[in-house]
């Protein structure tokens, strides 16, 4: 079987306050919307900009983490995986949603810095919270 990947990494804004939750086991899960832009200049010299909305689950320590420090139009760093999810809405038609798994997230400064952590975004460092991954990946598997 060949090596393969699925890495997604994004920064953008909040464009709502995270949502903590529980499952029934217990594990600490929270979801939240991060919005990207594209820029780029048209046939005609003019500039457009286009909104992407990207969907993403944080789940355990990470989860608490950036529900207890990250909020609507902070802006993020987000490291993980993409996975589909499907299930039957009460309409009986199957729906599905592509979302952003996170593994990684740094704390960036800019628009919406307000983060509890007291200071500017000149004196505020980023936050890295790393978080360890079930399946590493070895420099040998990586095909290039």
């Amino acid at each position: 079987m060949s090596a393969s990947l699925n890495k997604a990494m994004i920064i953008g804004n909040l464009t709502q306050d995270p949502e903590l939750r529980q499952t029934t086991s217990g594990q600490a899960v929270c979801s939240f919307s991060v919005a990207t832009n594209r820029t780029w200049k048209d046939q005609s010299g003019e500039k457009q900009e286009q909104a992407e909305f990207h969907n993403v689950v944080a789940w355990a320590k990470l989860a608490e983490i950036i529900t207890q420090y990250v909020k609507k139009g902070n802006r993020i760093f987000v490291e993980g995986r993409l996975q589909t999810r499907s299930w039957e809405g009460q309409d009986g038609v199957k729906r599905y949603r592509t979302e952003i798994v996170a593994e990684n997230m740094v704390m960036l400064g800019g628009r919406g810095e307000a983060s509890g952590f007291g200071g500017s975004s000149s004196d505020a460092a980023p936050i890295q919270v790393p978080v360890p991954a079930d399946d590493e990946i070895k420099l040998e598997d990586i095909p290039f």
